[in-house]
């Protein structure tokens, strides 16, 4: 009788669990029999991992083969667990000392003709390791990167199971042979799910947003405002506006002037972009935040994360610490809008299925735009609008109350005249300019909060605003006023010291004035205050 047992990972969402895999030869019919709650695509790794030994020139057991899985109450899926079955596999069978295996972790696919090739979810799986105390991993060679994103683990790249196998006996290591220059390479397909690419929306990282300038944004001096204040405090925002006027412009030009991520950030960041197979190529580890643009017509599911067995994750979780943009957004369905009022409030999603309950991270900054009716020309200044309003009351009736509570920003956006797009007008700060400033800004929050749980002004409870950093006397007079009568909520008057306290760090000032709670208020209700719609004219 012969025993082995190595490691492998299984992840549950974002997280992952390490899983034992032992192997256990009996005398006996030679049969393979695999335990431990796997998924129909691991059941079916008996096949790949059975060819794969035998065009590795290895010597298949014809004997009683059981291969567990423990904890065996964990559910299990995926072609991750194939490279660690044939180790384990090979270690019974004693071509490969079984004491060798036991503390190593072990993940990738297996072909037929042997070749290891990549999974999804390499990050989050090594991390999982690292966690419980493992100290190598072995993952497919093109992924060795990604797993080498993680401190303190020795990470060995292989690209065939006679590599690994010669590797682990001391024997001389095979070359394998390269692939022909010019022509694609297949083992890129596994970290890819097909359609993910830029024009789904669902892109990992928008790198051709820092080539958009927010100069070529015409006129929108309040709309301009409200971003910057939006990317200096990670306030949520509403662009309400006709069609043509800029919203967009706007919402594909606020990733480049958001701050690089911090390196725990980008390892959360590409963790989730990992696991959903949207890293982008020949880049391991996304930096810069990420843009998440979803059809209206997207479902709840795709939304917020969801699907078959364990939950995968959604455009909330993909969108984590970037932008999360929802275009004609009363055209999405009331239940689906709704759905955003958890990860709003708490920054991350629990979705609850029969295989599990999974926690996804959902920290993001979200930008609603939307028409003022179904025609787009309903204005206080324009009375061209051919919509009774009665549609127009129910076309803005579509997006809930307690989700526009819980929005910071709410600008309407103008139609942009024929002097303005002639170039007559004064041309905006550059995108460059714009996100020094936001730069500034969110270091003098950084440097005030810190030795707290918190690093954004849109984190900090209001409780903590009110006492602990408390904003010039009398500047929240107008602000309760409006709280008394019924303008405010009491979470809209949080939210709006909170956009106070983001404007005096765009302003330089130590903390709120009655001139930047005014703006806050303004910006929130759309009511005037008798404030500039600009940062550097309130003084």
């Amino acid at each position: 009788m012969g025993f082995a047992r190595t490691c492998s990972v299984a992840l549950v969402g974002v997280e992952g669990v390490v899983v034992e895999v032992q192997a256990d030869l009996e005398p006996g019919v030679a049969a393979f029999t695999l335990v431990g709650l796997p998924d129909k695509s691991l059941t079916e790794s008996k096949d790949r991992v059975r060819a794969a030994v035998v065009n590795s020139g290895g010597e298949w057991p014809q004997k009683k083969l059981t291969v567990g899985l423990s904890p065996a109450s964990v559910p299990k899926g995926g072609s991750g667990f194939d490279l660690a079955v044939a180790c384990a596999v090979l270690g019974a069978a004693e071509r490969i000392d079984p004491r060798v295996l036991t503390d190593i972790v072990m993940i990738g696919e297996l072909g037929l003709d042997g070749r290891v090739r990549p999974v999804r979810g390499v990050l989050p799986s090594v991390l999982a390791a690292a966690d419980a105390g493992y100290e190598q991993v072995v993952v497919p060679e093109c992924t060795a990167a990604e797993a080498a994103l993680v401190p303190g683990i020795s990470v060995l790249g292989v690209r065939s199971l006679r590599q690994l196998i010669a590797v682990l006996t001391d024997e001389p290591v095979p070359e394998e042979e390269p692939d022909e220059p010019g022509r694609p390479d297949p083992m890129l397909a596994g970290l890819c799910v097909p359609g993910a690419g830029v024009g789904t929306g669902l892109s990992g990282g928008l790198d051709d947003a820092h080539a958009l300038d927010l100069a070529d944004v015409v006129g929108q001096t309040a709309a301009r405002t409200a971003v910057e204040v939006a990317a200096a405090g990670a306030h949520h925002i509403f662009l309400q506006g006709p069609p043509g006027a800029g919203k967009t412009m706007l919402a594909e030009r606020l990733p480049a002037i958001l701050p690089r991520l911090t390196r725990e950030e980008s390892l959360e960041v590409t963790a989730v972009h990992s696991v959903a197979g949207m890293l982008p190529p020949g880049k391991p580890l996304v930096d810069t935040a990420p843009y998440c643009a979803p059809h209206h017509s997207a479902t709840m599911q795709s939304l917020v994360g969801g699907g078959k067995g364990v939950a995968r994750p959604g455009a909330v979780s993909l969108a984590h610490r970037g932008v999360l943009f929802l275009d004609e957004a009363p055209e999405f369905s009331s239940q689906t809008l709704d759905s955003l009022r958890q990860p709003l409030e708490s920054g991350h999603v629990v979705i609850a299925r029969s295989a599990g309950v999974v926690r996804l991270p959902a920290r993001f900054l979200m930008v609603l735009a939307a028409n003022p009716c179904p025609c787009g020309r309903h204005t206080r200044r324009d009375d061209s609008c051919e919509c009774p309003s009665s549609v127009v009351r129910r076309y803005q009736a579509r997006l809930s109350g307690p989700l526009l509570d819980r929005i910071d920003l709410k600008v309407e956006v103008e139609p942009v005249t024929r002097s303005q797009l002639a170039g007559h007008g004064t041309r905006g700060d550059s995108t460059q300019t714009v996100a020094d400033r936001v730069r500034t800004a969110r270091e003098r929050a950084a440097a005030r909060l810190a030795g707290t749980r918190w690093r954004m002004n849109s984190e900090v409870p209001g409780h903590e605003l009110r006492t602990r950093w408390p904003a010039e006397p009398g500047a929240l007079e107008v602000a309760e006023l409006d709280l008394e009568h019924g303008f405010l909520t009491a979470r809209g008057l949080d939210r709006v010291l909170r956009v106070a306290w983001t404007v005096a760090d765009l302003a330089g000032r130590d903390r709120p004035s009655a001139q930047d709670v005014a703006l806050a208020l303004q910006l929130r209700t759309g009511v005037s205050r008798g404030v500039p719609m600009a940062i550097g004219a309130v003084t």
